[in-house]
Parts: C-alpha cells; structure tokens; sequence
C-alpha cells in the first residue's frame, strides 16, 4: 500500500489543544459542500461543548470541489481543507486522521444525512475513555431511518453476510457516521487497514474487533440522500473481495490450515514407514511425529527420516522395546512340571 502524503493544511492550527476533529471526505460536491459545510460549522458553533476542527479532505475532485474547500478554510474558523491526488474514501480518511492532532477524530459524509445530534453521544464514551472506537448505527433498537426497500435490503444483507463470514458483533458497519480515539488508531490498527476505499469501514471494524477494542454504537436518525455517489453493484463487488480476504486471515481459518498441514504430514509419515514396521508401529510413530512436529508451527509438518526405522535396523526387538518394534517379545517357558 502507497502512502499518500496530503498537502499541508490552509487553515492555522488552534493554539489549544483540539479535542474533536470532524472530518469529510468528498469527491466531487460542489453542489453541496458548501451548504453542508456551513450547517455543520453553525451546529458546532452553537451546540457542540468540546473544542473541535472541521477538515474537507477533497480525494481528487474534478469539479469546482478544491477551490470551494480553500474558500470555506480560509472565511471559517476551525475549518481546514487538504487535498489528495488519489481517489477513495479510505485514503482521504486515512490522511486526515494521521495528520490530526486531536484526541478524537470523527467522519461523516458530506450529505449530512445522520441527524448532527448524534455526534455528542458518538464521541462522548471516546473523550472519557470509555470506548476505543464508536458508531453510528442504522439497524439497532430506537434508531430512526428514511430510505427505500432497495438500500434497506442491501444494508442489512451485508451486515448479516458480516455476522456470518466474520463474526461481527457490531450492527452496521457502512452507516457514515464514525469516530475513534487518536491513540487506538495510531497503536497500529490504522496500519493495519489494507482497504483505501468503501471495504475501509468494515476492514477497521473487524480488526479493531479482533484487537479487543471496545466499540460503542448509537442509534441515529438518518434520512437517505437520493444523489448518492455509490456505485452498488462496483461496491458489492469490493466487500465481498474484502470480506474474503479478512475470513482468510482469521484465526480460525489458521486453526483449519494447521489442520490440514497436520493430517498431510500424518499421510507422508504413515507411507513412509510402512516397509519396516507394523501396522500398529507406524500408526503410533506417524501420530507422534505430526504432532511434535505441528505443535508450534504448521511449517514444521514435513516428512523426515523416522528415528523408529532407524532404531529396528540396529538392534534385534526385545520384550522391552518401544511400540516400533514390529516382531513379539520371546514366548516365556513354561515352569517344570507344568501340563
């Protein structure tokens, strides 16, 4: 993966330390950014307690995008912009939350369709320390959601598929409304995150998950945006290439690969030794052998010279030999006088 370095920001640091830092990725929005922008500015403004920075990370607009950005960081306070030469939300977020100096870093899409309420109680449990990472959710109990049949579907086959392939245990991954604290991002789950595109969200979730992270969800109020960007099926298309390459990387799937190294090295073994052993003999040196030798690492199941081979060719089998011995211990004679 190629890191992107991000232009410096237009707009001058605040001299006290920012507690949350907002950040929207667009692409392509000259239509709304900068009605969005100026609502989220005045929320913030008005109603919002922690001190707070807004940053447009613009990922390779084409339009009228960067210079509206520039425009809205240099007349409003507390607003930055930077711009990326390479698309994907996962990149523009990636640069972003790298670059903050905030304790809390949060994103939400430029459509504001989650109701901007909810962004108290999303980072509240983060800037207490209760929580590592938390979202928004569109599928839980009290949340409130405006959409059609088709999206709806969508969403929660995808969260299912998720519950199913990787054992998530939170509700919805794809809803755009996310925060994390700075610290657990930079103790190397941001590294981690391969995806620089829409997999982003679900591929942090799942490794945070993994990690033990605690991550709090919220029921939100949202209302769709009927000028989506998404492409459905390209993105379907996408998770799913994801959602297989983190099933592979899961720790059961390991578990089954050992498995499956285990019982071929078993397989090599038992060949091997069945010219000068038993049939009892080799079972029991193939089953000892495999399982010495997979105990620590799967890619240490090869097939070797047997040391119970080796030892039947030097030294006649005696009454106390190991089970490799494939010839009987001596008869014991009978005692004097005994019918």
């Amino acid at each position: 993966m190629t890191a992107t370095s991000p232009v410096p920001f237009l707009a001058p640091s605040p001299v006290r330390s920012t507690q949350v830092e907002v950040v929207v990725p667009v692409y392509n929005e000259e239509a709304a950014l900068e009605r969005s922008i100026r609502r989220l500015h005045r929320f913030l403004t008005a109603e919002f307690p922690f001190s707070w920075r807004i940053a447009i990370a613009d990922n390779a607009s084409t339009d009228a995008t960067p210079e509206i950005a520039a425009r809205l960081s240099a007349t409003l306070t507390h607003v930055a912009h930077l711009r990326l030469e390479r698309k994907g939300r996962g990149r523009a977020l990636r640069a972003a939350w790298s670059a903050s100096t905030a304790h809390v870093v949060a994103y939400m899409d430029v459509d504001l369709s989650t109701d901007l309420r909810g962004l108290l109680p999303l980072v509240a449990p983060l800037l207490s320390g209760h929580s590592d990472l938390a979202i928004g959710t569109r599928l839980a109990h009290g949340s409130r959601v405006v959409r059609g049949p088709k999206r709806e579907l969508i969403s929660r086959a995808y969260n299912r598929l998720l519950h199913a392939t990787l054992r998530a245990r939170f509700s919805d991954a794809q809803c755009g409304f996310k925060a994390a604290r700075t610290s657990a991002l930079r103790e190397g789950l941001l590294d981690a995150v391969r995806d620089d595109g829409w997999f982003f969200d679900t591929e942090l979730l799942v490794l945070a998950q993994r990690r033990g992270l605690r991550i709090h969800e919220v029921p939100v109020d949202w209302v769709d945006d009927p000028d989506s960007r998404v492409h459905i099926v390209r993105t379907a298309w996408e998770d799913l290439r994801g959602i297989a390459r983190l099933a592979a990387s899961a720790p059961l799937a390991r578990f089954l690969g050992i498995g499956v190294v285990s019982t071929l090295a078993f397989a090599v073994l038992f060949l091997l030794l069945r010219g000068p052993l038993g049939a009892a003999g080799r079972i029991w040196c193939a089953i000892t052998l495999a399982a010495r030798r997979c105990s620590s690492s799967p890619s240490r199941c090869r097939a070797a010279p047997s040391p119970c081979s080796t030892a039947s060719t030097r030294r006649p089998p005696t009454a106390s030999s190991s089970p490799c011995s494939s010839s009987p211990a001596p008869a014991r004679p009978s005692p004097a006088g005994s019918r």
